[in-house]
C-alpha cells in the first residue's frame, strides 16, 4: 500500500491577500472605536496567525496600550463585521499557484488535504468561498474547532487526525512565523510562503518560497521523505 501524506494549508496570507484586509479593517476599528490615530499594518504583526484576539493586542502594544477583556470583545466582533463588509463589496483573488498546487494535490490518490485556520467559522468560509476554494472537498478545520491557538499545535494535530495521516507524513504551508512553529511543533514539515513578512522570519521553515507557483509535488514529498 503506498504511503499517504497530508497537506494543510493555512487561510490567510496563505490562500489570499487577507492580511491587507484584516489591517484594513483593523485600522479602521482603532480609529472608530478607540481614537487611535496612525495606526499601521506593520503593528499587527506580533499577531499573525494568532488568531483576532492575538491581532488586537498586537496592535494596541504597538501603541502602548493594554485594552480590558470588554474592548478585546468588542474590538474583534466589529472588526470582523468591517471585514466581511470589504469582501462583500470587492473582489478577493487567490495568491498565484493557490488553486493549481490544491488541484493538483486533490488528484493524487497518496495526498489528501486540509484547510487549518486560527479564523473563525464565518470569517474563513467568507475567504475560502470568495477565493473560490473548493472546502467542501477537504478536511476543514477552523478556530471555532480549537481552544489554543498558534504557535500551540493544536489547530494543525486536528487537521492531521481528521485526515487521519500521522502529523510527521504532513506538509504545512503557511505565512507566518506563529504559524511555522505550530507546524513545527506538531512535528510536521513546514512551506513558508513570504506573502506576508520576509523570509528572515520565516526561517524555522523547511522551506521558503516567494510565491506557491514554485512548489511542486515531488517537492512536498521530498520534504517528508527526508524524516
Amino acid at each position: 500500500m503506498s504511503k499517504l501524506y497530508g497537506l494543510i494549508f493555512d487561510v490567510d496570507g496563505v490562500i489570499a491577500d487577507t492580511e491587507a484586509v484584516n489591517a484594513r479593517a483593523s485600522i479602521k476599528i482603532f480609529a472608530d472605536l478607540l481614537g487611535v490615530k496612525g495606526v499601521v499594518r506593520k503593528d499587527f504583526e506580533a499577531g499573525l496567525g494568532r488568531g483576532a484576539e492575538e491581532y488586537v493586542k498586537a496592535g494596541a502594544r504597538a501603541h502602548g496600550l493594554e485594552l480590558t477583556e470588554e474592548q478585546i470583545k468588542k474590538v474583534t466582533q466589529v472588526r470582523q463585521e468591517y471585514f466581511l463588509k470589504i469582501l462583500s463589496r470587492e473582489p478577493l483573488p487567490p495568491f498565484p499557484g493557490v488553486l493549481e498546487l490544491m488541484d493538483k494535490a486533490m488528484k493524487d490518490k497518496n495526498l489528501r488535504v486540509a484547510i487549518a485556520t486560527s479564523g473563525t467559522l464565518e470569517k474563513s468560509r467568507a475567504v475560502l468561498e470568495a477565493a473560490k476554494v473548493p472546502y467542501q472537498k477537504m478536511v476543514y478545520i477552523n478556530g471555532d474547532h480549537v481552544k489554543n491557538k498558534k504557535p500551540d499545535p493544536e489547530l494543525f494535530l486536528l487537521a492531521a487526525e481528521r485526515m487521519d495521516i500521522d502529523p510527521v507524513n504532513c506538509v504545512v504551508i503557511e505565512d507566518a512565523p506563529n504559524g511555522v512553529q505550530a507546524a513545527k511543533a506538531a512535528g510536521a514539515k513546514c512551506i513558508a510562503v513570504t506573502n506576508s513578512t520576509n523570509a528572515e522570519n520565516l526561517s524555522e521553515a523547511d522551506l521558503v518560497c516567494n510565491s506557491l507557483e514554485q512548489i511542486k509535488l515531488d517537492m512536498i514529498r521530498e520534504l517528508i521523505g527526508s524524516n
